[in-house]
């Protein structure tokens, strides 16, 4: 079947077959779906090759991974959800989701540019941006349609869609200050991927509001895995003056730190409070339930899906692309794992000893 039998079953304009198996704007939301319905019936695929030689496009749709051993749970966990949303978004317009891995022994960059040059995608999505990230500064020289999962301090106007670190620590060092806690550390990423910093400055920032510091010995930056998770506990346990509460950046840190805290002999929710962040299924499942953030990881990508095709039809009708920035909100569920500070802090830190 060809795109002429399609149109003729459908009893419209091959043309209006085409805008709408592209995902170009001048096509009915209901027509779009009919059309696209009737193509998945009756089994119909286009000529890939041959659309891309006439048009200049792929129809594929990039998102950029970067390896990492200490973060493998990212890719297993939090970006196969946003990926779900995304492919269900783009499939729905005609267009295909491509997932760009680059090693963690491959330069950054030089992978973007390679995707770029051999032209292999139309837009694309980068992932686990840096504090200063080139990608963006290289993609904003191109013009190619894209979107930055992730704010960065490097230079130039882009869109980009964050989740919102700020409100997730005001919302925590709030919940942990009224039951009582002063001495609050914060455990976050040990490279240089931005949300960790961006995480711990909303922290300082927070409890600087309430005339609480945060000591530079209370800021634990290790792997955001299970094992980092641990050795946070070890951390904890080493100092001479330990804090009463702890904020995660990641969830899956939770796993290792309940399981150091078990080790020595007590748990979360009594000698030391614990927030989580994003909801990690892993933290419904401990004992006690982490105290954590509701996010909708589909949600998080149809939207980055609707805003790279918005840039793909405003590219094709030589409009100017607008750069959408977007702090994606959460809200705190509380857990077992935080409550009212030990009541006499010397007795306890030498009942916990390691």
């Amino acid at each position: 079947m060809n795109i002429h039998d399609l149109a003729k079953e459908l009893k419209v304009s091959i043309g209006t077959v085409s805008r709408a198996l592209n995902g170009r704007s001048g096509v009915k939301d209901e027509t779009r779906e009919r059309v696209l319905k009737k193509a998945r019936q009756l089994g119909y695929s286009p000529n890939q090759s041959g659309r891309s030689l006439r048009q200049g496009t792929t129809g594929l749709i990039g998102f950029m991974i970067v390896t990492n051993r200490e973060r493998a749970y990212r890719g297993e966990a939090f970006f196969m959800s946003v990926l779900d949303g995304l492919q269900t978004f783009l499939a729905s317009r005609g267009l295909e989701l491509v997932v760009h891995l680059c090693g963690s022994d491959q330069d950054p960059e030089v992978h973007l540019r390679r995707i770029v040059e051999r032209r292999l995608v139309d837009g694309i999505i980068l992932s686990q941006t840096q504090r200063i990230d080139g990608r963006i500064s290289y993609l904003n020289g191109k013009k190619l349609p894209f979107i930055a999962f992730g704010r960065s301090q490097e230079p130039g106007k882009y869109s980009w869609l964050d989740l919102d670190f700020e409100g997730v620590a005001e919302q925590a060092i709030d919940h942990l200050v009224s039951l009582g806690h002063h001495r609050i550390a914060v455990a976050s990423a040990a490279d240089d991927i931005n949300f960790g910093h961006v995480y711990v400055e909303a922290c300082r920032a927070s409890l600087a509001q309430r005339g609480i510091s945060l000591p530079d010995e209370y800021i634990l930056r290790e792997a955001l895995t299970e094992a980092g998770g641990y050795a946070v506990g070890e951390r904890i346990l080493a100092l001479e003056h330990r804090p009463t509460a702890i904020v995660l950046v990641e969830s899956t840190m939770a796993l290792g730190l309940y399981h150091k805290f078990h080790d020595a002999g007590f748990e979360a929710g009594r000698e030391i409070s614990v927030v989580g962040f994003d909801n990690s299924p892993t933290g419904d499942f401990l004992r006690p339930s982490l105290s954590q953030f509701r996010l909708s990881h589909q949600d998080l990508g149809r939207w980055l899906g609707e805003n790279i095709v918005s840039q793909l039809e405003s590219r094709a009708k030589n409009k100017r692309i607008r750069q959408v920035n977007k702090i994606w909100p959460m809200e705190m569920i509380v857990g077992g794992s935080t409550g009212l500070p030990p009541r006499n802090d010397a007795i306890n830190l030498e009942l916990l000893a390691p």
